[in-house]
């Protein structure tokens, strides 16, 4: 098992062609804090992601992120993620 820490700063920007694990794991990653802290809006927004790729388990995660989190969270994290497709 892995232990330590994450360093973001020298990560690869995950391509629209990788699978939806990556972006899923990307969910994971910051949902669970991993990433040096909870962001609900970073999760939200790659579990949305790997859900229009495919990952059907991640629909349930953004659901459950969903009740955690304000309108106005949500908006931004799915206006990130509309973003992030455009961009890619």
């Amino acid at each position: 098992m892995f232990q330590g820490d994450f360093g973001l700063e020298q990560a690869v920007p995950v391509e629209a062609a990788d699978s939806a694990d990556a972006l899923f794991d990307l969910g994971m990653l910051y949902a669970s804090g991993r990433a040096g802290g909870i962001d609900l809006v970073s999760a939200h927004k790659w579990f949305n992601l790997a859900a229009l790729k495919g990952r059907a388990d991640a629909i349930v995660h953004r659901r459950e992120l969903a009740e955690l989190m304000s309108e106005g969270e949500i908006a931004r994290a799915q206006r990130e993620a509309r973003a992030w497709v455009t961009a890619h």
